[in-house]
């Protein structure tokens, strides 16, 4: 048998699947996030991929992510410009009708996340589980805030990163080379749209190579062709990048700028919003006279120069980021504060997912581990550069099933222990 028996779509997905997309787009409309602010020129129509959809659509090819014509570009992955570049194709640069279409565009992707979620949750819990989780994401309004409100990859990221943890659950017992084509192919998708994702790929790949040997599957040959896929899905933009610049640069080139913005004299665990080109002349001219490649290296050596220098500095907020990646970043009129009670919500859902992994771990769940891993290592970037809520939702899917697991847990325990009474 080439692939593993799968469960059908239910018939609630008839009804989930619309609804969670028509109110996502009344909400488009009733918020008017459609309305992105004209201020300077633009720029928050999609920020960096923004300015650099606009390059692709007046023809100068990926390029110039801030303001002037400063040449090629590799500031950010190529994926989700790519598609803004679409809509202003076809709709207009900086349009309404282009916020329209993008914003219905994020709108469909966060919808159809609900298919992976219901399917891993159906793997590696039970169909009730699988059935709430669907629920749970697709009618849940802060799953549609970051389809309505972000211009960026904020619900195409979940989607791939969903649909690689699938397969690779699958991949358990998946005969044949499907899977393994599947595996490259999405994480190389992933890796163009969101390089972040190759964070958890080491630890994904090494899971699914330990279930497979103990179940007598051979890997070695599936591996070989899956990186085999993986690599031809980057290479195109790895070349890309070589011609334009003279010198290998893997995917994107902006790290430097990254760690400099978290990292410094005056850091305290928060993007430092200031020293961003688009908000300090001084940075945008140092850009521009300088070239993307070495801007970027001086701002990385800036940075490293200061973590040197003060190691328990940089100790102390990097604990400080990963306290506010899982609590939430605390907004600017309490910023001083240790905690932030507005973000209470969040800071109770990454304790109950981490909570639900722990008793997944502890009962021997299936793909137990491979929902810790995600846990323990995609968010590890952020701790070193700075958090933002949105850095989170890429794993948000998995965190819903596991969120859904330890409720319907509780609520299950509950029931048995009121029947044992009377």
């Amino acid at each position: 048998m080439d692939r593993p028996l799968r469960p059908n779509l239910p018939r609630f997905f008839l009804w989930l699947l619309p609804l969670s997309f028509l109110l996502q787009v009344v909400a488009i409309g009733a918020l008017h996030q459609y309305r992105v602010r004209p201020g300077n020129d633009n720029f928050e129509f999609g920020w960096e991929m923004g300015r650099v959809a606009r390059s692709i659509a007046l023809g100068q090819g990926f390029s110039s992510p801030y303001e002037g014509n400063t040449g090629p570009t590799a500031w950010e992955p190529p994926v989700y410009p790519y598609i803004m570049a679409g809509a202003f194709k076809v709709f207009g640069i900086y349009s309404r009708a282009s916020a329209w279409a993008l914003l219905i565009i994020n709108s469909l992707l966060g919808t159809l996340t609900c298919i992976p979620v219901y399917r891993i949750a159906f793997k590696t819990f039970d169909e009730h589980i699988a059935k709430w989780s669907a629920y749970a994401w697709g009618l849940n309004p802060y799953i549609w805030y970051w389809a309505i409100h972000w211009l960026w990859d904020t619900t195409l990221t979940p989607l791939i990163l969903a649909c690689a943890f699938l397969v690779a659950v699958e991949l358990q017992e998946w005969r044949g080379w499907n899977g393994w084509i599947l595996f490259g192919a999405l994480f190389g998708i992933g890796a163009l749209a969101n390089p972040t994702m190759l964070i958890f790929l080491p630890f994904c790949g090494l899971w699914v190579w330990r279930q497979r040997f103990l179940r007598g599957l051979p890997s070695l040959g599936g591996v070989v062709l899956s990186s085999l896929v993986f690599f031809a899905v980057l290479s195109p933009w790895v070349i890309r990048n070589h011609e334009v610049f003279g010198r290998f640069v893997f995917l994107r080139d902006d790290f430097g700028l990254q760690f400099r913005l978290g990292n410094g004299p005056f850091a305290d665990g928060m993007l430092m919003a200031y020293l961003q080109p688009n908000m300090n002349k001084i940075e945008l001219e140092r850009f521009q006279r300088m070239g993307e490649l070495a801007y970027a290296e001086a701002c990385k050596r800036q940075a490293f120069d200061w973590v040197r220098t003060n190691p328990g500095q940089f100790a102390i907020i990097s604990l400080k980021r990963f306290f506010y990646y899982w609590n939430g970043v605390p907004k600017p009129t309490s910023s001083t504060s240790p905690v932030d009670f507005r973000t209470s919500a969040f800071l109770a859902t990454s304790v109950l997912a981490i909570w639900g992994a722990i008793r997944a771990i502890r009962q021997k769940r299936r793909g137990a581990w491979l929902f810790a891993g995600l846990l323990l290592t995609y968010p590890t970037t952020y701790y070193f550069v700075f958090p933002h809520a949105r850095y989170r939702h890429p794993i948000e899917p998995e965190m819903t099933i596991l969120v859904v697991f330890l409720i319907l847990e509780a609520v299950q325990n509950r029931k048995k222990a009121l029947s044992s009474k009377q």
